[in-house]
């Protein structure tokens, strides 16, 4: 490319072909007739601005286009895309008509001033030019999650409302069911066999004969309360919340199951909220509450016989299944201590958890050789634990690392061979640090509470492994550790899957292992809180309880 002339001096070029072109490499080529995309080019291609650029930058990015006409150039034509040896581009016509004006073979470029003649116009070919934009690419990439997140949140719809059509289609089914169930029993009335409510009996899959009946045996009316136990040899339930009043003072309440007979016991100030309540096979009540107490009750004289301070709040109790003296407490750091009540002074083992999550459940089981273990669980998932001191964290059961938020824990004891794990979304962020979830948890569910989550069945194949070998979508809580349970079935080796389900604020059950929908049991006008299980030699019973009320079934099998 010749050097341009500085104004004002004459101009002694080297002659340049005429109607010459600019090649990529900076070299010239012959004219060529077939014409070429447009170039996207800014329209200063200088370093230099003229006076109106300030003007031009605050209404938006430069368009390309002429800076005489300011019109758009072409590809070809009279107002095809040109430039002069100075760099700057303009169209050939403006060009051509700058000269005619100036009424010489020469004229100074309208930007720079720097000289130029009408063979030193080059018609140009130029690719494409992109000018970066941050912001615009920003943009794109925010665009882009946000899309992501979208999808994801159009699949979890699909998948809730698909669950919620199965669950009306069920429900409906039910409907059916005891509609006639009702009329059979208005029969029968007359003749006096019906003693009690009875529910749709269970049955196997492909199969004719009962698996068991669920009865509602009692119904107690109650105040706030939270947490319970179940002494099946006394027939005595025990029965966490606060007193009427304005002091609002922490009570158990112990309620005889055949007399309705109620007792108020007053703890010590000190002991706040109970969290969990375990009955031991010596008869004492043992509960773990938010002031750092681990508290055991005597079932005859109602006094709180010993008292361990913990270093954390607890949050879960269990007592031993080979013997009345040791007790477990799961801590809100994440903890396991092991107790043995003939020692007063502290705890015998203190084992750290996997995480600080609290503990929200524990049971106490035995494994094939006779040895106790802990399984438990927290957020994490579950867990099983030595309580011989021997190892001082737990294990991880495989196969629930990526289910979500463990929220209960069903262990079908005492050899817990059985463990279902129910598991609620876990919440998910973005790259901004944001809770994307957020939108997700504002999305309809599957009725007026709960989310849709899922429940995994594992079985043991060692003493210590457990392999994950179904998994059930179902409804859960957003906010609670829900409650539930393991029911053994007399003499088939069957059993069902019992869970306190916020969409229909009762129990509802499932046959294991392969999740097959059974009954939903009376429900309450109140979210289920605790569910338990309990038996002796001759008999079972489930508690289900709310704020408001206990239902206590006997189970036949």
């Amino acid at each position: 490319m010749p050097q341009p002339v500085e104004e004002g001096a004459r101009e002694e070029e080297a002659p340049l072909e005429e109607a010459g072109e600019l090649r990529a490499d900076g070299g010239v080529a012959a004219p060529v007739s077939t014409a070429q995309p447009v170039p996207q080019v800014s329209s200063s291609s200088s370093g230099e601005e003229d006076g109106d650029g300030d003007d031009e930058d605050a209404e938006g990015p430069l368009l390309p286009s002429c800076p005489v006409c300011m019109n758009a150039w072409t590809a070809d034509g009279e107002h095809r895309v040109s430039c002069i040896p100075c760099g700057h581009v303009y169209g050939r016509s403006c060009l051509e008509k700058w000269l005619a004006q100036c009424g010489k073979k020469s004229a100074t470029c309208p930007q720079c001033g720097k000289m130029f003649r009408q063979k030193n116009i080059i018609n140009l070919y130029a690719p494409e030019v992109v000018v970066p934009n941050n912001d615009l690419e920003k943009q794109v990439l925010s665009l882009r999650d946000k899309n992501e997140v979208l999808e994801n949140q159009q699949q979890k719809l699909f998948e809730e409302i698909k669950e919620y059509k199965r669950q009306i289609l069920y429900q409906q089914r039910l409907i059916n069911e005891s509609s006639s169930k009702r009329q059979k029993m208005a029969e029968q009335s007359s003749d006096g066999a019906m003693d009690a409510e009875s529910l749709p009996s269970l049955r196997a899959h492909g199969g004719s004969s009962d698996l068991c009946q669920f009865v509602l045996q009692n119904e107690f009316v109650l105040d706030g309360a939270r947490v319970m136990g179940i002494d099946v040899s006394s027939q005595i339930i025990v029965a966490s919340g606060r007193a009427p009043g304005v002091s609002a003072e922490h009570v158990l309440t112990k309620i005889c199951m055949f007399s309705r007979q109620e007792t108020k016991v007053r703890l010590p100030p000190n002991t706040k909220a109970v969290r969990d309540i375990c009955i031991t096979s010596g008869g004492l009540a043992i509960f773990a509450s938010l002031g750092r107490k681990l508290s055991l009750l005597s079932m005859t004289t109602n006094n709180v016989v010993l008292q361990y301070d913990l270093p954390a709040p607890g949050w879960s109790c269990s007592g031993d299944q080979t013997g009345p003296n040791h007790v477990y407490a799961g801590l809100q750091n994440g903890m396991l201590l092991v107790f043995d009540t003939r020692q007063t002074k502290g705890p015998l083992h203190s084992l750290s958890g996997l995480s600080t999550n609290p503990v929200h459940t524990i049971h106490s089981v035995v494994d094939d050789s006779g040895s106790t273990k802990i399984i438990s669980a927290s957020s994490i998932g579950p867990c099983i634990w030595d309580v011989d001191g021997s190892e001082n964290r737990p294990n991880l059961l495989t196969g629930t690392e990526n289910q979500g938020v463990c929220i209960s824990l069903a262990c079908a004891t005492p050899s817990s061979d059985l463990i279902v794990a129910s598991f609620r979304p876990r919440v998910e962020f973005s790259g901004d640090g944001t809770a994307s979830q957020m939108a997700i948890s504002q999305s309809p569910t599957l009725s007026s509470s709960g989310k849709l989550g899922s429940h995994a069945l594992l079985r043991r194949t060692s003493s210590t492994s457990f392999v994950k070998e179904q998994i059930c979508n179902g409804n859960v809580s957003e906010l609670r550790m829900s409650k539930s349970a393991i029911i053994p079935c007399s003499g088939n080796g069957q059993h069902i899957f019992a869970y306190g389900d916020e969409s229909v604020r009762g129990v509802r059950t499932w046959l294991l292992p392969s999740f097959q929908p059974l009954a939903d049991l009376k429900p309450h006008r109140q979210p289920i809180l605790d569910l338990r299980f309990a038996a002796s030699s001759t008999k079972k019973y489930l508690g289900c309880l709310s704020e408001e009320k206990l239902q206590v079934f006997r189970i036949r099998s």
